[in-house]
C-alpha cells in the first residue's frame, strides 16, 4: 500500500504568470494520496513544512536535496509519426513533407511498426518531462490507439485528415475520413482531436463535418494556420477555386467559414497573421500552439518558416503555449524549444521573452490549452503532482529568472544535451522516468 503522503525535500520552481515564477530553496512538496494519484496540499520551506507531518503514520520522505523541481511539460503540437525525420534537410516545409514525411509516415499502415514506434517514442516523452500535449497522428486509426494506450500523461491525439491535394497512399475518401471522425470522437471523447492536416489537404465540407462531429463529443480540433507565406499563398490559390470559399479573404477566414475555430481549438503556429485573424481567433477563443524550434533558421535545424510575434498575438487576446512541432522541430525536449523561444526573440531585439515566461508557456499555458489548468501546470494545491527533477545550478542566489536561466541556458551549444536533462519524472506522483 502506498503511504497516505509523501514529501519531496527539493529546491522548487513553480510557474505561476509569465512574470512570476516562486523559487524555493531547500523545500519540501507536500503529496497526499487521493483515488486518481497523488496530488498537491503544499509546499514551503522545508523547516516550516516537515514539522507538520512529524506525527502521521503512512509518510514517506524522499530526499532529493540538491535537485531542483518543477512542473512536467505541456507540448501543445507534435507529430509523433514524424519522429524519424526531424533532422532530414528543411529547406522548404511542403517540399520537406513530400520528400520525406509522408512517406515515412506511410510506414505507420503496418500496426506492428506503429505499436513499436509508440512504444519507443513514449519513453522519450516521458525521459524528456513532456507528461501531456495535443498530438497529430497518421491517417492510419490504430496510430492514435497507440499513443494513448502508450503514453504516459494526459494527451489528446488525432489522425490526420488527408482527402485533396495529398499523396495517393496517404488520400482518404471523404465517406473513409467522416467515418474514423465518427469512430474516434465517439471512442475517445476528450482524449481526441479532430485533425484536419491543414486545409489544402482537407475539404471544407469534410472540416465542417468533423468539427461538429468533435463539438458533440466534447473533443478537442487542431490543425496549421499560416506558418509560411507560401503556404497561405497555397491555401488561397486553391481555395479561390473552391464553391463557397471564392471569397474568403484570409486562411484564417477559410477555417472561421469550416466552422473549426472555437474554445477546443488549436492552432499550430499562427506566424503570418494580421490584426483582423487574431481578432477572430480571439473572439473565437482560439488558442495558438508556438513552435520556435521548428520555426527557427535553417542552420539552426528548423524550417525556416519566421519568428511568432507574440506581443502582437497577446495585444488582440490571443492566448498561445510551447510546442516542439517533432518533427519540424529537431529535439523533443521542452527544454530546447524554451531556449529557442528566449534565444530568437533576443537575437532578434524583442524584449520580454524571458526564461519565467517560456517556462509557464510550456506548463501553465498548455494546461490551458488542454482545458486542464484546474489539475495540472503548476503546484498548485489541489493539482496533480506531475513534475521533474533536474540538477540544479550550482549558484542558487538571484531572482528565479536568473536561476532557471542557469539551468535551461547550460546546454544551448550543444542541444542535444537538452534531451538528458531530466533526472526523474513523476506522473501522479509516481516515478515513471529514472536515470538516478
Amino acid at each position: 500500500m502506498q503511504p497516505l503522503f509523501k514529501i519531496l525535500l527539493c529546491h522548487i520552481l513553480n510557474p505561476k504568470t509569465d512574470k512570476s515564477c516562486e523559487f524555493v530553496k531547500n523545500g519540501a512538496l507536500v503529496l497526499k494520496r487521493s483515488n486518481s494519484g497523488y496530488k498537491i496540499v503544499e509546499y514551503g520551506k522545508e523547516k516550516a513544512i516537515l514539522p507538520k507531518y512529524a506525527s502521521k503514520k503512512s509518510i514517506e520522505v524522499m530526499d532529493t536535496m540538491g535537485k531542483t523541481i518543477m512542473p512536467s511539460f505541456f507540448d501543445t503540437h507534435f507529430h509523433w509519426v514524424q519522429d524519424d525525420v526531424r533532422l532530414m534537410p528543411k529547406k522548404n516545409l511542403l517540399q520537406w513533407l513530400i520528400n520525406y514525411t509522408w512517406p515515412y509516415e506511410a510506414k505507420f499502415k503496418d500496426k506492428k511498426y506503429s505499436k513499436m514506434k509508440a512504444q519507443k517514442f513514449a519513453k522519450e516523452l516521458a525521459s524528456v518531462g513532456t507528461l501531456g500535449g495535443a498530438c497529430y497522428a497518421s491517417i492510419h486509426a490504430h496510430t492514435v490507439d497507440d499513443a494513448l494506450k502508450y503514453f504516459i500523461g494526459d494527451f489528446v491525439v488525432g489522425n490526420v485528415l488527408m482527402t485533396m491535394e495529398s499523396p495517393d497512399y496517404l488520400t482518404q475518401t471523404k465517406k473513409q475520413a467522416l467515418k474514423l471522425v465518427d469512430k474516434q470522437t465517439k471512442k475517445f471523447r476528450n482524449e481526441y482531436a479532430v485533425t484536419p492536416r491543414f486545409a489544402p489537404t482537407t475539404h471544407p465540407d469534410v472540416m465542417q463535418e468533423a468539427s461538429k462531429m468533435a463539438r458533440a463529443n466534447n473533443s478537442f480540433i487542431q490543425t496549421h494556420l499560416s506558418e509560411t507565406e507560401n503556404e497561405i499563398d497555397y491555401v488561397m490559390s486553391i481555395y479561390k477555386n473552391i464553391e463557397g470559399y471564392e471569397n474568403v479573404k484570409t486562411y484564417t477566414d477559410i477555417y472561421k467559414k469550416a466552422k473549426v475555430l472555437g474554445s477546443k481549438t488549436i492552432m499550430g503556429h499562427g506566424i503570418y497573421l494580421s490584426k483582423e485573424e487574431l481578432k477572430t481567433l480571439s473572439k473565437t477563443k482560439t488558442s495558438i500552439a508556438h513552435c520556435p524550434t521548428s520555426n527557427a533558421p535553417v542552420k539552426k535545424l528548423g524550417l525556416g518558416s519566421g519568428l511568432f510575434n507574440f506581443k502582437f498575438a497577446e495585444k488582440h487576446g490571443v492566448d498561445w503555449s510551447l510546442a516542439s512541432d517533432i518533427g519540424g522541430g529537431p529535439f523533443v525536449s521542452m527544454f530546447d524549444v524554451m531556449q529557442s523561444f528566449v534565444s530568437q526573440n533576443k537575437e532578434a531585439g524583442v524584449k520580454g521573452a524571458t526564461y519565467t515566461k517560456a517556462l509557464h508557456r510550456a506548463t501553465v499555458a498548455g494546461a490551458r490549452a488542454l482545458k486542464m489548468e484546474k489539475t495540472s501546470g503548476n503546484f498548485e494545491s489541489g493539482k496533480f503532482a506531475n513534475f521533474i527533477v533536474v540538477n540544479s545550478p550550482k549558484d542558487l542566489t538571484g531572482s528565479s529568472e536568473k536561476i532557471l536561466d542557469r539551468i535551461i541556458s547550460t546546454n544551448k551549444k550543444s542541444r542535444k544535451k537538452y534531451d538528458k536533462m531530466v533526472e526523474q519524472t513523476f506522473y501522479r506522483g509516481e516515478c515513471v522516468f529514472s536515470k538516478i
